[in-house]
């Protein structure tokens, strides 16, 4: 995504999104929260691989990703007129770099295995923006939430290092518990997919997705 579009078209979602945070609260009842969290990514495989430029006409097997860490933060808001919605900003980072692996190369008909494939480092960092609904619980909150991810990717293979900008899919679904007033536990489950492209170091396309489980600590407004 060129730097344009991403001016024109996420940061006035964000600034839409984080107003309720930003302005002082209409009244006592509204909450306001800030979290960390840590866990670790399951990606699926990398999948409709084919290639750019002069090998567009080629299509790779699908590409096994490693697990990884996975860590990151969030900002939110729960309306006081609706205590059941809300929204949130969050950040957060994985790496599920590419596993070595046999693969094929299909294309003009044919297929053909082209031995093991190096694997190489991928870094996926994903900026989402996320309406949530939960029960408001005074002590147990389970809630779902989805909304844009912005995902930022960068691979490096060969010396050589490939990055992309890319919109996708932002999922989550989760519980909190409140230990006091303030503080609670969370334990996270989210989802984001996204299709990259790396035409440089790689030279293909993929589609891209992952789970991931996560569990924090949030401080209550």
């Amino acid at each position: 995504m060129n730097r344009s579009r991403f001016v024109h078209v996420l940061l006035p979602a964000l600034f839409i999104c984080l107003c309720p945070v930003l302005l002082p609260p209409l009244q006592s009842s509204a909450e306001m929260y800030v979290a960390g969290m840590v866990g670790y990514t399951s990606p699926n495989d990398l999948s409709n691989i084919k290639g750019t430029g002069s090998g567009s006409a080629l299509s790779l097997s699908d590409l096994a990703l490693q697990d990884s860490i996975a860590y990151g933060g969030k900002v939110g808001y729960y309306f006081p007129q609706i205590k059941w919605l809300g929204i949130e900003t969050e950040l957060y980072n994985t790496t599920p770099h590419v596993k070595q692996q046999p693969a094929t190369v299909s294309g003009f008909g044919i297929s053909v295995p082209v031995g093991t494939l190096p694997g190489f480092d991928l870094n996926v960092l994903t900026w989402g923006i996320n309406a949530v609904v939960r029960y408001p619980g005074k002590t147990f909150q389970p809630y779902a939430g989805v909304g844009l991810g912005m995902m930022f990717a960068k691979a490096k293979f060969g010396g050589q290092t490939d990055s992309d900008t890319a919109p996708g899919l932002n999922a989550l679904a989760g519980i909190r518990v409140f230990a006091t007033d303030h503080l609670a536990l969370f334990a996270e489950y989210k989802y984001h997919r996204a299709s990259f492209t790396f035409p440089t170091a790689i030279g293909f396309e993929a589609d891209y997705s992952a789970n991931l489980f996560m569990g924090g600590v949030s401080y209550h407004i």
